[in-house]
């Protein structure tokens, strides 16, 4: 949880452990995280559909570039209004068949939103066309900042982690990132602290639940 929730290295979660009396190896963390990390994602995101933390509402669309031993791919990522991550899927193109395929993969699970926010690629309106509601689409100046702002935690953890050297670890880890971002974050500005400590310590017990 501590090595995909901050942006931190696998030799500083062998830091922080030691400090624990807990004498593992960074190569550990390493193992721990791929075998467990898609089995806790898969369990906080099936939580929360169930429990229809999510809005179909209105969504958020954009890429990012993200490079894979030097090369260029494409992180596609869709949020709520509420900043929840809804999907994250990795392409080596960003033509209409890659978003094509990350829209069907969104709406396969969450359903068809009442609105979709993207910047002006032209790839977003051709797929929204093959789908049939291309007459959803908003794309005025400024809307889609809310996708753009969500992209800084992944930023901040890809920087720590140096890059990324294998296309199936990249898409295994923003699906792990994403579940655990979405999990323990709170919209902290018009919450008083009470309520903060109260999300919070709910969010670790429950946590905690899916880790035993």
């Amino acid at each position: 949880m501590m090595y995909v929730r901050f942006p931190l290295l696998l030799r500083n979660i062998e830091d922080l452990l030691h400090e624990r009396g807990i004498d593992i190896t960074h190569e550990t963390v390493r193992f721990w995280w791929n075998r467990l990390g898609l089995m806790f994602a898969r369990e906080i995101r099936k939580h929360r559909v169930q429990n229809q933390n999510y809005s179909n509402w209105a969504w958020h669309l954009d890429e990012m570039f993200v490079k894979i031993n030097g090369e260029l791919h494409y992180l596609w990522r869709a949020v709520d209004h509420e900043d929840e991550v809804l999907e994250a899927y990795v392409t080596k193109r960003r033509n209409r068949q890659a978003a094509l395929r990350f829209l069907k993969k969104a709406m396969q699970r969450y359903g068809k939103p009442k609105a979709v926010v993207t910047d002006r690629l032209k790839s977003y309106r051709a797929a929204m066309k093959v789908i049939g509601n291309a007459d959803r689409q908003v794309t005025e100046q400024w809307l889609n900042n809310r996708a753009e702002n969500s992209h800084l935690p992944f930023r901040r953890k890809e920087r720590s982690m140096a890059k990324f050297r294998i296309f199936a670890t990249l898409q295994k880890f923003v699906l792990v990132h994403s579940s655990v971002h979405n999990h323990f974050n709170h919209d902290r500005q018009p919450a008083s602290r009470t309520t903060i400590k109260e999300n919070r310590a709910a969010a670790l017990a429950e946590w905690q639940q899916h880790a035993a």
